[in-house]
C-alpha cells in the first residue's frame, strides 16, 4: 500500500488509472470540528463509490473542487447524521437541479429506516401533487445488494463496476445490545476482498474472529475512540487484539484530541491514525 496526500488547491479527481484507491473525504467523530466525518471514497479506474455522506461532506466536496452532485454512487452504512446528514442536499440537487438520480446500493430493509425515520420528511413534500408524495425511487437509482447465506453473520455483495463490496452487519447501537442481531441496522464493508472498513462499531472480536479468516486482508480501517464505554470502540479494547491484526489496523473516526493519544497508538502497535484527504492506493 502507498499513502499520498492530495496537493493543496488540486481537484479531486473521481477517476485513476486502475488501481485500488480510498480517499478519505474526512477522519474525525460525529462531533469533529477539526476534520471532517469519516467519509470515505472508493476509486478504481472510471468507477467510484462514496460510502456515507455525513452533514460536513458536501462542504468537504466543495473544498476539494467537486459538488456532491457529481458523485454517482453511494453506499451508506447507518443513519446516523455524520453518515446521512448530506443526502437531503444529494437528493434535492438531483430531483431539482441536474434532473439525475444518483445510484444508492441498499436493502429493503435499510432503505425503509433510512427514508421513514431520517429523509422522507425533508425531502417527501417538496413536490407532493395531488396528494401523492415522492418516495425513495423518486429520488435515487436503487441498486440491491445480493444476500450471501451460510456468512458468520448478515452479508450482502454487490459489483459496481470494477469494485467488489461485501457488507457485514455491526454492533453500534445501543450499547445495551448483545451482538449484531440485536443492533439497530448498521454494517461495514469489505472492498475488493483486500480491505475491511468497519464504519462505526463497538468492540466486536467476534467480528475480527470469523472474517479475517475469509479474507486476505491487507488493511483493517477500524473505528476508534480514545476512552472505553458507548458505542464506538476504544483504543484499550482494541489493544487487546492480537500483534498481527494490530499492525495492518489503521483507526479511523476519533477525536480531535488525537494529538494526544499518538504515542498510544505507536505504544500498541496499531498501523496508525488514518489521515484525512490521503489516498490509500492498493496495487
Amino acid at each position: 500500500m502507498h499513502i499520498n496526500k492530495l496537493a493543496s488547491g488540486k481537484r479531486l479527481s473521481l477517476s485513476n488509472d486502475g488501481k485500488l484507491s480510498l480517499f478519505f473525504v474526512g477522519v474525525g467523530s460525529a462531533f469533529t470540528k477539526r476534520h471532517f466525518q469519516t467519509n470515505l471514497i472508493i476509486i478504481k479506474g472510471n468507477d467510484h463509490v462514496l460510502i456515507d455522506c455525513g452533514s460536513k461532506t458536501p462542504q468537504a466536496f466543495y473544498e476539494l473542487g467537486l459538488k456532491v452532485s457529481d458523485i454517482r454512487n453511494f453506499l451508506i452504512t447507518h443513519s446516523h447524521a455524520d453518515h446521512i446528514g448530506g443526502l437531503e442536499e444529494v437528493m434535492l440537487t438531483g430531483r431539482f437541479v441536474t434532473k439525475k438520480k444518483p445510484a444508492v446500493v441498499i436493502d429493503k430493509k435499510f432503505q425503509q429506516i433510512l427514508w421513514d425515520l431520517s429523509l422522507r420528511g425533508g425531502a417527501a413534500y417538496n413536490d407532493e401533487k395531488n396528494g401523492s408524495e415522492p418516495v425513495f425511487s423518486d429520488m435515487w437509482r436503487i441498486i440491491r445488494p445480493r444476500w450471501l447465506p451460510d456468512w458468520p453473520r448478515e452479508t450482502h455483495e454487490v459489483t459496481i463496476g470494477g469494485i467488489n463490496l461485501k457488507t457485514f452487519r455491526t454492533m453500534h447501537i445501543p450499547e445495551s445490545a448483545r451482538d449484531w442481531e440485536s443492533s439497530f441496522w448498521s454494517c461495514g464493508i469489505v472492498i475488493d476482498d483486500r480491505v475491511m472498513f468497519t464504519s462505526d462499531t463497538r468492540f466486536d472480536p467476534d467480528l475480527i474472529e470469523n472474517y479475517c479468516p475469509l479474507f486476505d486482508l491487507e488493511f483493517i480501517f477500524h473505528d476508534c475512540q480514545f476512552f472505553t464505554g458507548g458505542v464506538h470502540a476504544g483504543i484499550d479494547e482494541l489493544a487487546t487484539l492480537t500483534p498481527e491484526i494490530k499492525k495492518k489496523m489503521i483507526l479511523t473516526h476519533y477525536g480531535d484530541d488525537w494529538e494526544d493519544h499518538e504515542k498510544k497508538v505507536r505504544d500498541y502497535g496499531f498501523f496508525g491514525l488514518a489521515e484525512q484527504w490521503h489516498f490509500y492506493d492498493f496495487d
